[in-house]
């Protein structure tokens, strides 16, 4: 066994206080051995001045939208996929996924997180730059059947079954996979009814939108006179470990569903404003007993993949949402961002004690913006910046040292993603 000690440094525990100590890692199973007062290591990684807390876990994004940060802004979702978006999608290569993949893998190590859910296209593709990058990721091909011909739809249905029997445990066990049904209503009602019990019986969860905006709750209510979570539980997909992105536009009944089935929900609070998809009520879900993590969605309708922004908005759009500045507080959102993420994808993270994996951020304490020290927590929920991150650990593994990543080149990353970006919209526009 090889051990890593981060060392000198502060360490945030799972009941959200702070103490000075170290954190000694195997590095061989990727597991926390120690907190506190701990043994020498076989290596040493300095956290003086600095807070070591679990890595970020960034529970719902499409990482390759990177490739179109800032192509389409200021529009009501539905025509900002149907007019810009979708066609676009549709020219992007297996090439393009895996150098847009690459580049949010760049963005994400940097800014501490470690683990994220992709639901997107070429998922191998993802499953490759995941393993070479080092993080840890539950992904996912996304199914749409609107628009298809029944064999056009059977087949991104099968392509979904396919990939997630065969890519989940892969990089070494880093990788797991979900059934990636688009939404409620962008597939078909008969198709939901075929496939999802094929998902159960490769023992796969689900995951997929829901109820992000009124023009999407509306029309299922009317046509099914149910509420959408609700048709979602008729069709079988409300399983403790499936989970739901954004959850905007639930009422009390869908709330007590989600509790009751164990079913969490992936709070995506920058994507929901700019877009005016509403704001969750994420202080009634978290009252009611629902597991919420936090996300940012894709960096098309965000602009970044700073999961520091994402609690900071979280907690502010919480209180409004709630009409209580008490509401969705410092902890609660740092909790959503590791453990209640980790939870949401099945990850053994999101928390630093002996046996967790070892999935770690080590955050600077020395700027200005984070001066002086009265509430750690605080400062990571409100003041905080993915700038502020030293290093970043994953599966016992150090990805960046001193801001310096150590398994991607960044530089030919952003140069890729960039030739990559313009050639797809020069396609997808001529």
């Amino acid at each position: 066994m090889t051990t890593l000690r981060i060392a000198g440094g502060k360490v945030l525990l799972p009941d959200a206080t702070v103490e000075r100590g170290d954190v000694l890692v195997d590095r061989d199973d990727g597991d926390v051995l120690a907190v506190g007062d701990t043994p020498e290591g076989d290596e040493r990684l300095d956290a003086e001045d600095c807070l070591v807390m679990p890595g970020l876990v960034n529970a719902h994004t499409h990482a390759a939208m990177t490739l179109l940060r800032g192509y389409a802004d200021d529009k009501p979702l539905d025509a900002w996929l149907r007019e810009d978006i979708w066609p676009v999608e549709g020219a992007l290569t297996a090439e393009d996924v895996r150098a847009g993949t690459e580049l949010a893998l760049a963005e994400m190590i940097r800014s501490g997180t470690t683990g994220f859910a992709d639901m997107y296209f070429h998922e191998p593709e993802v499953v490759a730059a995941v393993e070479a990058a080092g993080l840890r990721a539950r992904l996912g091909h996304g199914v749409v059947t609107v628009g298809k011909d029944d064999a056009a739809a059977r087949e991104d249905f099968e392509t979904s079954l396919d990939f997630a029997r065969e890519y989940d445990g892969a990089a070494d066990g880093r990788v797991s996979t979900f059934v990636a049904p688009h939404s409620l209503t962008t597939v078909g009602d008969e198709y939901l009814r075929e496939y999802v019990p094929k998902a159960r019986e490769a023992g796969v969860p689900l995951h997929y939108h829901a109820n992000e905006t009124e023009d999407e709750v509306a029309p299922i209510v009317e046509a099914e006179a149910e509420r959408p979570l609700e048709r979602a539980h008729d069709l079988g997909m409300t399983a403790a470990n499936d989970f739901v992105a954004h959850g905007v536009h639930v009422d009390e009944t869908e709330i007590e569903l989600l509790a009751d089935s164990d079913t969490s929900v992936v709070h995506c609070p920058a994507s929901n404003m700019k877009l005016a998809s509403g704001m969750a009520p994420v202080e009634a879900m978290l009252d009611a007993g629902v597991s919420v993590g936090l996300g940012t969605d894709g960096a098309a309708s965000n602009n970044d993949l700073d999961m520091f922004d994402e609690m900071r908005d979280a907690a502010m759009l919480g209180k409004l949402a709630a009409d209580d500045a008490s509401a969705v507080d410092a902890a609660s959102v740092v909790e959503m961002a590791t453990a209640g993420s980790a939870a949401a994808l099945g990850f053994d993270g999101g928390r630093i004690e002996p046996g967790a994996n070892a999935d770690l951020a080590v955050v600077d304490l020395s700027a200005a913006h984070l001066t002086p020290h009265h509430d750690l927590v605080s400062h990571l929920a409100y003041a905080a910046r993915g700038s502020d991150v030293r290093h970043t650990i994953c599966d016992g593994t150090i990805l960046m040292r001193d801001r310096d990543i150590l398994t991607l080149d960044e530089n030919s990353v952003r140069e890729r993603a960039e030739e990559r970006a313009e050639a797809a919209i020069e396609r997808a526009t001529e």
